[in-house]
C-alpha cells in the first residue's frame, strides 16, 4: 500500500472532501483526487461516493479511515521522535474514565501527568458508559469490571471492595427491623448482604434517599441520613477516625480497575507513558493506595 496515498485519502476523510483538504494542506485538488483515485485502484474497492455537491465515505472507506488515521499519527510522532533523538511522549491523549473515579482522582493525575509530559496533549472525557473506543476515537479507556471484548487488551491497575458503613449513631437494625439506607437512584436491591466475623448477614434497607452519585451517598452518609453501600477507598479516612462504623463488606466479586486499549494497535508512546504513570502512582494497586492519593 502507498503510505503517501493512505495520508492523502485520510486528509481528504479528515477534512469532509478534497477542496477543504486542498486548503488546509495548501496542494492542489487534483493531485488529491488522484492520489485517492489511486489507492481505490490499487486497494480494488471503492473508498469515497463522490455526489454532486458531497462526498461520503463508503463503509469501508470508513472502516480504513478510522484504523489508518492512528496508525499514521503514531508513524508520525514516531519519526518527529527519532528526528529529535528520542521517543518522547507527545501528541494528543484521549481518555475515557468512570465518573467516580474522575471525581476523586482524575483530576490530580490529569494534573500531574501534563506537568511531567509536557507535549502531550490529555484529554479525559468522564462516562460510566461503553463507548466505541475506534469510533469515537479513544486512544485509552478506563473501566470497572469491563465485559470480556476480544478486541481490547489490558490489566487491572486499581481493587477496591464494597462496604456497608453507617454514621456511629445511627444504630444496627435488629434482625426483623429494616435499615435506613442512602442508596444510587440508578437501583440498588432491598437487601444487603454483608460479611461479617459470624459469617454472612442480611440487612434489609429503606431507601430514604436516591442518589446518582457516590461521592453524595457518602457525603450524606457522613450528614446521618441512613446506611449506604459504598467503595472502601472512599470511606477509608473516615473508619480510621471513627466518624463512620463499619457494617460489614458486601459479599460479591471485587471492584477491579481496568486500563484498556485496541490490541490491534501498537502501544504509542504517550499510551505507554500513560500506563507507566498509574503503575507509579498505585504500584500495588490496592484500596488503601487509591485512599492515600485521594487524601494527599
Amino acid at each position: 500500500m502507498d503510505l503517501l496515498a493512505l495520508a492523502d485519502f485520510n486528509l481528504v476523510a479528515r477534512h469532509g472532501g478534497f477542496g477543504k483538504a486542498a486548503r488546509a494542506a495548501g496542494r492542489p485538488k487534483a493531485t488529491l483526487s488522484r492520489r485517492v483515485a489511486e489507492l481505490e485502484a490499487s486497494l480494488g474497492i471503492r473508498l469515497l461516493e463522490r455526489g454532486a455537491r458531497a462526498l461520503k465515505l463508503t463503509e469501508e472507506g470508513r472502516a480504513l479511515f478510522e484504523r489508518a488515521g492512528h496508525l499514521l499519527t503514531e508513524l508520525e510522532e514516531t519519526a518527529a521522535a527519532i528526528a529529535s533523538g528520542g521517543e518522547r511522549p507527545r501528541g494528543r491523549l484521549r481518555i475515557s474514565a468512570p465518573l467516580l473515579f474522575s471525581q476523586t482522582a482524575m483530576g490530580k493525575i490529569a494534573g500531574e501527568f501534563s506537568l511531567k509530559y509536557p507535549e502531550v496533549r490529555l484529554e479525559v472525557s468522564t462516562e460510566d458508559r461503553t463507548v466505541d473506543m475506534i469510533e469515537e476515537g479513544f486512544d485509552l479507556v478506563i473501566r470497572v469490571n469491563p465485559s470480556p471484548d476480544e478486541s481490547l487488551v489490558g490489566r487491572i491497575f486499581l481493587r477496591d471492595r464494597l462496604v456497608v458503613v453507617a454514621s456511629p449513631g445511627l444504630a444496627r437494625p435488629a434482625a426483623n427491623e429494616a435499615a435506613r439506607a442512602v442508596v444510587r437512584s440508578t437501583g440498588d436491591r432491598q437487601t444487603w448482604e454483608v460479611k461479617t466475623p459470624d459469617g454472612v448477614e442480611k440487612i434489609a434497607v429503606e431507601p430514604v434517599l436516591a442518589l446518582t452519585s457516590m461521592i453524595m451517598v457518602r457525603d450524606a452518609v457522613r450528614a446521618g441520613a441512613g446506611a449506604g453501600r459504598l467503595p472502601i477507598s472512599l470511606v477509608s479516612h473516615d473508619l480510621a477516625a471513627g466518624t463512620l462504623a463499619h457494617w460489614g463488606d458486601i459479599d460479591g466479586p471485587e471492584i477491579a480497575l481496568w486500563t484498556l486499549y485496541p490490541s490491534r494497535r501498537l502501544l504509542s508512546a504517550r499510551v505507554a507513558a500513560f500506563l507507566d504513570y498509574l503503575k507509579q502512582a498505585f504500584p500495588m494497586g490496592t484500596p488503601d493506595e487509591l485512599a492515600a492519593y485521594i487524601s494527599r
